[in-house]
């Protein structure tokens, strides 16, 4: 596949994919208030699910080897909508392969180390810049 052409289908499903996590971020905040982070967790969630939805009907069942439909929806679409999915999938993936310590590392690393990323970025900011 042409790499201008792999970089468009991202791209495309990537406007899409930022555009449903504005709305359904503002929109839960709308209906359900802003005390916890709803929209987050819907979103991450949800497109945890879409991506095993997703890559269970392109890498077993309907299109399989199909790349466009992966760039398109799973790299593009999701990729904007959640980053989370693709953690959650990949955590998945180590579990089923027996991976138990790398899944267990990559949780704790992706939480704990992010969250004190976070903070570390939160710091930097104020004090440094």
């Amino acid at each position: 596949m042409r790499e201008m052409y792999a970089c468009a289908l991202v791209g495309i499903g990537g406007f899409f994919g930022s555009i449903c996590r504005y709305l359904l971020a503002r929109f839960s905040a709308s209906l359900l208030g802003i005390s916890f982070p709803y929209g987050t967790f819907i979103i991450n969630v949800s497109g945890s699910f879409v991506l095993g939805v997703l890559a269970t009907l392109v890498g077993d069942k309907y299109f399989p080897s199909s790349d466009q439909i992966r760039l398109l929806l799973a790299v593009g679409f999701l990729g904007a909508y959640t980053t989370f999915s693709t953690f959650e999938y990949e955590t998945h993936a180590l579990l089923e392969d027996g991976g138990w310590f790398l899944a267990m590392a990559n949780i704790f690393g992706s939480v704990f180390l992010g969250l004190v990323a976070v903070r570390l970025g939160i710091v930097f900011a104020r004090f440094c810049l």
